[in-house]
């Protein structure tokens, strides 16, 4: 049993959690955009594989303290490298800084990368190289204030890459932000589900992945594949197992639309290469245009933000034009909208039963949840 680190999204915390649990994870602490945790090789291949809110998979080698550079750089040359890598491999660095003391993430990968080279020219008479794009090691610095954690990176390319994205929209949805709020919305996988402004996709592939019990990093490799100590015995043991676990079809009717014939022509190319084709229906469809009475429905959505001046007041009426819609033509749904116009967002007009508090990169997020009933609440609740 060994410490891990996985990280994930501000607000998807608790969700990771849960995930980590069922995957046999113990000690379970959540901390901000991440969780710690501790597992053996199993648990931790099982992470990388199945969680769907995990963004990087860390497994610490060294913490210590430092207060400067020099201190930093001394730290790191006395670590066994040899345990993790030969000078023939390469390796590449991330770094992550807060607090006063080390302030370039930049900076501190540069004395990180300077340390370990020295470490191998000492002991080997030469150095190993730095491949940024594929390499044999990938290596994780975390800086809070004095306190560094030197981590191996299992993961490399982040989670939210799944494998399955041909194409995409401008602004898109990452994969783990899609999976995480499907998560928080408590969608039960068996009520038809609809993304009425579908973009690339990102909601109805993670949407049918759950669904099916589909192992998110089943179309991708990561980088603890390439470690001296990996088992691939154990890995092609848990991808089998994964293979088998995939259910024939979800139970729920899962829908993707957009009025968009270029975003549809991009969705139909990532869920066609996800392999779930047969699984979405998707079609060209205006959410402002539907005449049809919708009943019974689960809604969810990530619309335009107008984050522009100049859209203001257009972005305030398509908000109230999406409140309307929902109001005028799904009875008894339930919709989730995210949105990083907070003002523009409450012009929907209706009162969100729920209320969340997400980040969509860098920019802050309302995830609210509108309930639609045939007549009053009251009266519903009085039935």
């Amino acid at each position: 049993m060994f410490d891990i680190i996985a990280t994930t999204f501000y607000g998807l915390e608790p969700v990771l959690a849960d995930e980590l649990i069922a995957i046999g994870a113990d000690d379970i602490q959540i901390i901000t955009r991440a969780v710690v945790f501790k597992g053996d090789n199993e648990t931790l291949y099982r992470a990388n594989l199945w969680c769907r809110t995990a963004l990087k998979v860390l497994v610490p080698i060294r913490k210590f303290e430092s207060y400067n550079d020099r201190e930093f750089y001394d730290h790191v040359r006395r670590m066994n490298w040899q345990d993790y890598m030969a000078v023939d491999d390469t390796f590449a660095i991330d770094s992550v800084t807060s607090g006063p003391i080390f302030t370039h993430s930049k900076y501190l990968a540069l004395k990180c990368k300077d340390a370990i080279c020295d470490y191998f020219r000492d002991r080997r008479g030469r150095r190993p190289n730095v491949d940024v794009e594929y390499p044999d090691l990938r290596i994780n610095v975390h800086a809070f204030n004095s306190t560094i954690t030197i981590s191996l990176d299992s993961t490399g390319i982040p989670m939210s890459k799944r494998g399955y994205k041909v194409r995409q929209v401008q602004a898109p949805l990452n994969e783990v932000m899609a999976a995480g709020m499907l998560r928080l919305s408590q969608w039960d996988m068996r009520t038809p589900l609809i993304d009425p402004m579908c973009g690339s996709g990102t909601f109805a592939t993670e949407a049918c992945m759950m669904a099916m019990d589909i192992a998110p990093g089943c179309y991708r490799n990561f980088a603890m594949e390439k470690w001296r100590t990996f088992d691939s015995k154990l890995w092609g043991k848990l991808q089998q197992e994964a293979r088998q676990r995939r259910k024939p079809k979800p139970e729920a009717e899962i829908a993707a639309y957009d009025r968009d014939p270029a975003a549809l022509d991009i969705a139909s190319q990532n869920i066609e290469k996800a392999g779930l084709s047969d699984f979405i229906e998707l079609d060209r469809r205006d959410f402002f245009k539907e005449e049809s009475r919708i009943e019974g429905k689960f809604l969810i959505m990530n619309p335009p933000y107008g984050e522009r001046l100049e859209d203001k007041d257009e972005m305030t009426a398509f908000y109230k034009q999406i409140g309307d819609t929902l109001k005028n033509h799904y009875i008894n749904c339930k919709a989730w909208i995210l949105s990083g116009n907070l003002d523009a967002i409450k012009n929907i007009g209706l009162h969100p039963s729920k209320k969340i508090k997400l980040f969509n990169g860098a920019i802050e997020c309302k995830f609210e949840c509108f309930e639609m009933y045939d007549g009053t609440r009251k009266k519903i609740d009085r039935n």
